[in-house]
C-alpha cells in the first residue's frame, strides 16, 4: 500500500463555481483519488476555499455583506456542492482559518530570516474616486502582451502572463470604473524569486513525466525575458493576513495583509492541520514534513494551466526558502480551458453552467462522466449541448445502462433474482475474460499515469466488451435449445455488473453504488485477476433488478438548456 497526498487548487470564494472550474482541478483530482482509494492506497484529500484577496472584498461588498460573514456562507455553500458532486475530499478547509494565519505567517519569518524577503518602496496605482490603492484584481485593462481586453493587474487569464498594474494599457478600477488613477508610494515585502532560479530549475529539472503543458509553462517563465522576478507579496487590503514575521510584528507593514497568492498555496498544509483539528486524522506531519515520515508520501497537484506559475514557481520558493523539510509536489497535472458553446466560461462574467444549475437539471454521474471523458489535457475542449447529450444518451444509457437492464430483466424473467447455476463457461467466455484481463491493465495504466481521457476511452470500451459479448451470446436464443448454458452466460454478465461497478466508481460512484446494492454485495476488491473477479457472485446468490441507471436528454430538454443558458447568469 502506498500513501498519496492529493490536492486540488483551491477554488476562490466569489460565488459558485462552473463546470470549467470544476474539469480543470476538483473533479479529475477526485477521480484520482477515488480510483487510488479502490487499489487500496492510503490517500488524503485535501482542498479549501481562497477566501482572501480582491475577489472576497468584491463580492461581499455587491452582496452587501461584512466580507466574513459573505466568505463563512459561500465556505457553506462550495461545501455542499463538492458533496453533491461526490468530491471524496478527506477535508474542506479555509485559507482565513487560524491554522493558515499562524502558518503564513511563519513562512514569512523564516524566509525573512534566510534573507529572502525585502523591503521596497514601490509607487502603485491609487483611486482618488475610491479613496484607496488598488491592489491587483481591482484593475483592468488591455493585456500589453496578447491585447486581451480584460486582463486583471497580476496576470492575464488569455496569455498567464503575470503582469502588475501598471504593465495594462488603458486600465480602469473594477469598483467604480474610474480611468483617473494615478501613482502614489507605498511601501511593500518582496519575495526574491530571483535569488532561488538555479535551486528552482534544479528541482525542476527532478520532477519526472510532468505533463508538457506544465512544464512549458514554467521554464517559460523562468527563462523568458529577465527571467524569474522577484514578487511582491503583500498589499494594501483590510481582508486577510496580517502582516507578521511569525508571531512578531512587522515594524512599517501595520495595516497591511499577505498578498492572496502568497497565503493561499500554504492553505494546503493548514488544511491537513485543520483536518487533525477537527477529529478526522491523527498526524498530519507524517504528510508534509519529510523528517516526520513524509519521504514515502506521492503528492500530487491538480490545477488550470493559469495557477501553473504559482504552484511551479512562487509556492516551492516558499517551502525550499524556508529550509525546513516540507513535503514537495512530486506531480502537477494541468488542465487547458473548457469553453463554453462557442465562448468562454466565466465566474466574473456569470457566462456558461454553473454547479448548482448543473445539479438541478441532472444528477451528479451525468456531469461527472462527460466532463471527465472530455477533460481538457492536451488543448482547450469545448462544451455543447449537442455533445453532452450525445456522450450521456450513448454511452452512460446505451452501453451501460443498456447491459445492465437487459440481463438483469432477463435473469429475472428466466432465472429468478439469484444468480443461475449450471452450464459451464467455454471458449467465447474465456475470450471476454482474456479481452477484459487486457483492457483493465491498460485502464491501471492509463490511471495511473492521469490520463483521464484515456482512462475513460479505455473503461468504456469495457462496457462495450460485455455488450458485444451479450449480443454474440444471446442467452434469450441459447435458453430455448439449452438452459444451462444460458445460465452460464447469464451469471458471467452478472458478475460483470459487479466488476463494472468497481471500476466505474471513479467516474460514476453514484451509479456504481447502485449496482453494487442491486448485486447485493459489498465486495468492491479490484479486478487483479479478472476471473476470480467473475466469479465473485456465486450461484445462488439473490439480487435486484435496478431502476433504469440513466434517463436519455431527450431533444425538447437540449434545446430548452441551450436556450436556458446561452446569456449570463445574473
Amino acid at each position: 500500500m502506498a500513501r498519496h497526498l492529493i490536492t486540488s487548487a483551491i477554488p476562490y470564494i466569489n460565488g459558485v463555481k462552473h463546470l470549467g472550474n470544476l474539469v480543470g482541478s476538483q473533479l479529475p483530482a477526485d477521480l484520482f483519488a477515488r480510483y487510488l482509494r479502490g487499489r487500496g492506497h492510503e490517500v488524503l484529500f485535501l482542498c479549501a476555499t481562497d477566501e482572501h484577496g480582491t475577489p472576497a472584498e468584491l463580492a461581499a461588498a455587491k452582496a452587501g455583506k461584512p466580507v466574513a460573514e459573505y466568505c463563512a456562507e459561500m465556505w457553506q455553500v462550495q461545501s455542499d456542492l463538492a458533496r453533491g458532486f461526490r468530491l471524496s475530499f478527506d477535508h474542506f478547509g479555509r485559507s482565513s482559518s487560524p491554522r493558515n494565519h499562524a502558518l503564513t505567517q511563519h513562512f514569512a519569518g523564516r524566509l525573512a530570516e534566510a534573507g529572502l524577503i525585502e523591503e521596497r518602496l514601490e509607487t502603485q496605482m491609487y483611486s482618488p474616486a475610491d479613496g484607496r490603492f488598488l491592489p491587483d484584481r481591482y484593475i483592468e485593462g488591455t493585456c500589453p502582451n496578447c491585447g486581451f481586453d480584460s486582463a486583471r493587474g497580476d496576470q492575464c487569464d488569455n496569455c498567464t502572463k503575470q503582469l502588475d498594474p501598471v504593465d495594462l494599457i488603458d486600465p480602469h478600477s473594477t469598483i467604480s470604473g474610474s480611468t483617473d488613477l494615478e501613482m502614489r508610494e507605498t511601501k511593500h515585502l518582496y519575495l526574491l524569486q530571483s535569488k532561488m532560479k538555479d535551486q528552482l530549475q534544479d528541482w525542476i529539472d527532478t520532477r519526472e513525466g510532468w505533463p508538457i503543458l506544465t512544464t512549458s509553462i514554467a521554464r517559460k517563465w523562468l527563462t523568458d525575458g529577465d527571467g524569474l522576478q522577484d514578487r511582491g507579496i503583500t498589499r494594501d487590503l483590510d481582508w486577510g493576513i496580517p502582516v507578521r514575521r511569525g508571531d512578531q510584528d512587522w515594524p512599517g507593514m501595520e495595516g497591511k495583509v499577505f498578498y492572496v497568492w502568497f497565503d493561499a498555496p500554504i492553505e494546503y498544509i493548514a488544511c491537513a492541520q485543520e483536518w487533525v483539528d477537527a477529529g478526522k486524522g491523527d498526524d498530519w506531519e507524517r504528510w508534509w514534513r519529510t523528517d516526520q515520515g513524509a519521504d514515502d508520501v506521492t503528492y500530487t497537484q491538480f490545477m488550470g494551466k493559469d495557477n501553473v506559475p504559482f504552484h511551479t514557481l512562487s509556492f516551492p520558493c516558499t517551502i525550499l526558502g524556508s529550509g525546513e523539510p516540507w513535503k514537495l509536489v512530486d506531480y502537477i497535472k494541468s488542465f487547458n480551458y473548457l469553453n463554453y458553446d462557442g465562448g468562454q466560461f466565466s465566474t466574473s462574467r456569470g457566462r456558461g453552467v454553473f454547479m448548482d444549475q448543473a445539479l438541478e437539471l441532472l444528477p451528479a454521474d451525468f456531469w461527472r462522466w462527460w466532463l471527465l471523458s472530455h477533460a481538457p489535457e492536451t488543448s482547450d475542449s469545448e462544451f455543447t449541448w449537442e455533445a453532452f447529450q450525445q456522450g450521456v444518451n450513448k454511452d452512460l444509457a446505451d452501453v451501460l445502462g443498456n447491459f445492465v437492464s437487459r440481463v438483469t430483466k432477463f435473469c429475472r424473467s428466466k432465472f429468478g433474482e439469484t444468480v443461475p447455476a449450471g452450464g459451464s463457461y467455454g471458449p467465447a467466455e474465456q475470450a471476454l475474460i482474456d479481452e477484459l484481463t487486457t483492457r483493465i491493465r491498460a485502464y491501471e495504466g492509463h490511471m495511473d499515469a492521469i490520463e483521464i481521457r484515456k482512462s475513460a476511452a479505455e473503461l468504456r470500451a469495457i462496457w462495450s466488451a460485455g455488450n458485444e459479448y451479450l449480443q454474440a451470446a444471446a442467452p434469450w436464443a441459447t435458453f430455448k435449445e439449452n438452459p444451462d448454458q444460458a445460465a452460464a452466460q447469464i451469471r458471467l454478465a452478472l458478475n460483470l455488473i459487479r466488476l463494472y461497478a468497481v471500476l466505474s466508481a471513479p467516474f460514476i460512484p453514484d451509479a456504481a453504488a447502485r449496482l453494487l446494492s442491486a448485486m447485493n454485495t459489498l465486495d468492491t476488491a479490484w479486478p487483479d485477476d479478472v476471473a476470480a473477479a467473475l466469479a465473485a457472485l456465486p450461484e445462488g446468490h439473490a439480487f435486484s433488478v435496478p431502476d433504469n441507471l440513466f434517463d436519455k436528454i431527450t431533444d425538447d430538454q437540449r434545446d430548452d438548456w441551450q436556450a436556458r443558458f446561452a446569456g449570463t447568469r445574473s
